[in-house]
């Protein structure tokens, strides 16, 4: 992790806003370090920070730090410049309500000048990520935690189901750029992946390509670039669910909720018989902290349209029970109770439906109801570890102590087990994304 810049050459050279930002009811700090391209701090380079309404300006300290201090949420441009030492720009940049720190590293322009028109597709304005090497350290984990880790992970993993079409052929050197990316995600190496789709997509930017390489770059948690290539995929293919449906799960992978349930509601609305849609925004209310009625809406869709799905069944009736405000509130109880038996009827092995059944049962003290639904769901998700803690505490208020303590056990055990793994996939975060700030991108030559 790089050091924050409140630790740094502050009394040397403190930043300061040039341009003054409209007034915002929630703001945040973004800050971070400019360095050149041997990785040394770069004092007084000036930093950018625009959107639409908002244009930013600061210089670097002593100690190559910037700061600005009371950002507003929204989606921004990060770029810093040098005389002498090059520019780099990193966009989208999301910002919400916490702090957060993005480094820039700066190169110099190309001998030469830039291509010609004909020469770069008009999808390349140009992606500055992979030498920009913008570090998010709130990406992965950001609300602490990992349960809410694994419910990003399930929606990149989505994401990735959706890689069916194959490429357009007419251009036989994007087509094996692209074939030699499959090769190297099958032998484990994501970066040469990364590399390699997106040269597919410099020559060729179809659909395909664009969608499999911003899907590569999700799936191995670079978040911020997968924004920009899925936005600027569904610039150009306005049409297509599934580029809004990657642009949707990335922005939840930063945690920008409001602006994923956007995006997933407008996918779903270009094709509402599409069920990918509305799986990815059943996947993300078990990461969002409030409930969209947005995502209730299409939900609800969902169910009426296809009254056999078992995950459609389950999704309206976990956001109906979100909606509810505390025990006492009964007004969607029977309904979400009635989809989720639905559920389990059309497909036993939905072990999440028997946990939210589970849940509901102890709520109203019916505790053999409670610890029947419990087992089956550990009988259908063995690894469902809140179905074992649920079970620990439905047998404790029947009096079986001996019982509760195996399966506070086994959650324990499952609950370790799990940290770990998040832990790796923190580590392996942090060296993908270190390396591919240092990988210069690739280019068509």
């Amino acid at each position: 992790m790089f050091p924050s810049a409140m630790t740094r050459g502050q009394s040397d050279q403190r930043p300061a806003a040039v341009d003054v930002q409209p007034e915002a009811a929630a703001a945040a700090a973004l800050r971070g370090i400019v360095r050149d391209s041997l990785n040394h701090p770069v004092a007084g380079a000036t930093v950018r920070l625009q959107s639409k309404e908002v244009h930013l300006t600061v210089h670097t300290d002593s100690a190559g730090a910037y700061l600005f201090p009371a950002v507003r949420e929204g989606v921004y441009t990060l770029s810093a410049e040098m005389a002498g030492e090059g520019s780099a720009t990193s966009g989208p940049l999301v910002l919400g309500a916490k702090d957060k720190t993005a480094d820039l590293m700066l190169y110099p322009a190309k001998a030469g000048g830039s291509k010609s028109p004909a020469a770069q597709p008009e999808f390349f304005d140009e992606p500055h990520f992979t030498v920009a090497g913008v570090t998010d350290t709130t990406s992965l984990g950001g609300h602490g935690s990992d349960v809410i880790v694994r419910n990003r992970e399930a929606l990149a993993s989505a994401t990735a189901s959706l890689k069916k079409e194959r490429p357009d052929n007419t251009d036989d050197e994007a087509a094996h750029h692209h074939s030699l990316a499959d090769a190297d995600e099958r032998r484990g190496d994501p970066l040469e992946a990364v590399r390699e789709y997106q040269r597919a997509a410099e020559l060729n930017p179809s659909e395909p390509n664009l969608f499999d390489w911003g899907t590569e770059l999700l799936t191995h948690h670079a978040a911020e670039p997968a924004v920009e290539v899925f936005t600027k995929g569904n610039r150009l293919f306005p049409h297509s669910v599934r580029m809004l449906a990657g642009l949707g799960a990335s922005l939840c992978a930063l945690g920008s909720f409001d602006q994923a349930a956007q995006r997933l509601c407008e996918a779903s609305d270009l094709n509402p018989d599409d069920p990918n849609p509305y799986l990815f925004m059943g996947k993300m209310q078990a990461v969002e902290t409030t409930q969209s009625e947005a995502i209730e809406q299409r939900l609800a869709r969902f169910v009426r349209l296809q009254p056999q799905n078992a995950w459609a069944n389950y999704y309206y009736a976990v956001s109906l029970q979100k909606r509810r405000k505390s025990p006492q509130d009964v007004e969607n109880l029977g309904r979400a109770t009635s989809l989720l038996q639905t559920a389990v009827h059309l497909d036993p092995k939905l072990g999440l439906a028997y946990l939210e059944l589970g849940i509901i049962y102890s709520e109203q003290k019916d505790f053999p109801k409670a610890v029947s639904a419990l087992q089956r769901a550990i009988e259908a998700t063995p690894g469902l570890e809140e179905a074992h803690y649920r079970l620990a505490q439905a047998y404790k208020q029947m009096g079986e102590s001996a019982k509760a303590h195996t399966e506070l056990q086994l959650y324990e055990q499952i609950s370790k087990e799990k940290t770990q793994e998040i832990e790796r996939q923190r580590h392996e975060l942090q060296q993908f994304v270190f390396e591919l700030r240092d990988r210069a991108p690739a280019s068509p030559q």
